[in-house]
C-alpha cells in the first residue's frame, strides 16, 4: 500500500481514486466508498466552500 511521509512525523496511507470531474487518476489520504464526489488537487480548490 502506498504511504506518503507526511511534515507531521507520520505516515498517511494514500488511496487511488479518479477525479469526479477531470476523470484523471489522484490519490487521496482516505479510502472512497462511492458515497460522495472525490476530486483531485486541482478540482477540490474549485469546489471548496468559500472562506469568510
Amino acid at each position: 500500500m502506498p504511504f506518503e511521509k507526511r511534515d507531521f512525523g507520520f505516515k498517511t496511507e494514500m488511496h487511488k481514486a479518479t477525479c469526479a470531474d477531470c476523470k484523471q487518476e489522484c490519490e487521496v489520504p482516505f479510502k472512497p466508498d462511492g458515497s460522495r464526489p472525490v476530486y483531485c488537487r486541482e478540482c477540490f480548490q474549485k469546489h471548496r466552500p468559500k472562506r469568510f
